[in-house]
């Protein structure tokens, strides 16, 4: 953090030499204020960093603006021409109604990751305080595709496997209950199976006991109809 407030502190005076080669004539005082840090995902494509201004008893007519950027290797200088098109690196553009001026960042990666600075000034003011640059915003660029996507793919795989799982733990509930459905059915067709055979078997032997029953029943019937009938007889002999 301390190399980069020095940092921030050497581009701030450089800037202020380049400023100084800016203005012309006259009196006036530009104050600017940028957001401190301000942090972006390379999958945003693009980012805006911010820069307000005020202007008090500067001559009439736009400030100019320049736009500085100070990287791990080299500090450059943005948008000497303009930069209007979005189609190039940067964008600057700047609103006088709001007092505002903004440096996009087009193309985003994690090398655009430096400190910017905004620095404005009054062409027609050879004063000092004419001339004033921004304490710069550290923009921190995150690179999330290759851990993003890796984490993406982590996921998905583990989401297939759970898939899979619980694929495959209903298809086995669907066999344990098919299994024990038919394994009840089988029992209880066994079951009536087992009581119809019952069933019949007493049928059977009811059957068997009525008949022995009426056999039974008959045979001294039959007897005593032939003793009666010797008895006859010999009761009918002289």
């Amino acid at each position: 953090m301390e190399t980069v407030h020095g940092a921030r502190a050497l581009l701030g005076l450089e800037v202020g030499l380049i400023l100084c080669c800016v203005g012309a004539a006259g009196g006036c005082t530009i104050s600017v204020s940028q957001p401190p840090v301000l942090e972006a995902d390379d999958t945003q494509g693009a980012v805006t960093v911010a820069c307000s201004f005020s202007i008090v008893d500067c001559p009439a007519g736009p400030p100019s603006s320049l736009w500085f950027r100070f990287g791990a290797h080299r500090t450059e200088t943005l948008c000497v021409d303009g930069c209007t098109s979005e189609a190039d690196k940067f964008t600057m553009r700047m609103a006088l109604a709001q007092n505002q001026v903004s440096l996009t960042v087009n193309r985003l990666t994690p090398n655009d990751s430096a400190i910017y600075v905004c620095g404005l000034a009054a062409p027609s003011s050879e004063d000092p305080r004419a001339k004033q640059a921004g304490a710069g915003t550290v923009l921190v660029v995150r690179g999330a595709r290759g851990p993003g996507t890796a984490l993406r793919g982590l996921l998905a795989a583990l989401l297939a496997l759970l898939s899979v799982y619980v694929v495959a733990v209903l298809g086995i509930f669907v066999i344990l209950t098919r299994s024990k459905s038919n394994t009840l059915r089988n029992k209880e067709k066994e079951d009536s199976q087992k009581k119809s055979a019952r069933r019949i078997f007493q049928e059977i032997a009811q059957e068997l006991y009525n008949k022995r029953h009426v056999r039974t029943s008959q045979q001294p019937e039959k007897d005593n109809t032939y003793e009666n009938r010797t008895a006859l007889d010999n009761y009918e002999r002289p």
